[in-house]
C-alpha cells in the first residue's frame, strides 16, 4: 500500500494561520521562505532526531498561499516509484498537473487530478 503522509490546506494569512494552529492545538508552525514558496509547515507529531515521526501511523502537513489554483485541502501519497506511478495515474483516467518537482532533502513531489477531479499529491521519499 501506498500511504497517506502529509496534508495540505490552504491559507488566505499566514500569520493568522500560525498563530491559531499554534494556540488551539499546540502544533509547530515553521514559515518558510520565497524558496520554498512560502509554504507554512506543520509538525503536527514528535519527531525523533531524523525528523521521523516517533507515533506511527501520524501525518504532518502545511499550508500553501489561497488562490485560484490552490482553494481545496488535499493530501499526499507516499510512492516507490513516482515515473511508474505517473503513468498508472494517465492510464486509469487521472490527470497529471505539471511536471515533478524536486523538495530539498525530502523527495520529488508532483500533483495530480484524481478521475472525480481532487487534488492530490504523490511523494517519492529521498529515503527510498
Amino acid at each position: 500500500m501506498n500511504p497517506v503522509v502529509h496534508f495540505e490546506m490552504p491559507a488566505r494569512d499566514k500569520k493568522r494561520t500560525k498563530k491559531f494552529y499554534e494556540t488551539v492545538f499546540g502544533w509547530e508552525m515553521t514559515q518558510l521562505g520565497k524558496d520554498m514558496g512560502s509554504y507554512l509547515l506543520a509538525t503536527t507529531t514528535p519527531l525523533d532526531k531524523n525528523r521521523m515521526h516517533k507515533k506511527k501511523g501520524a501525518i504532518n502537513g502545511g499550508f500553501f498561499q489561497w488562490g485560484p489554483e490552490g482553494k481545496i485541502p488535499h493530501i499526499v501519497i507516499s510512492v516507490d516509484n513516482l515515473k511508474k506511478h505517473m503513468e498508472t495515474v494517465k492510464k486509469s483516467g487521472g490527470k497529471i498537473q505539471g511536471k515533478p518537482m524536486d523538495i530539498p532533502d525530502i523527495g520529488q513531489f508532483v500533483m495530480f487530478k484524481d478521475t472525480e477531479g481532487n487534488m492530490v499529491g504523490m511523494l517519492q521519499p529521498t529515503n527510498m
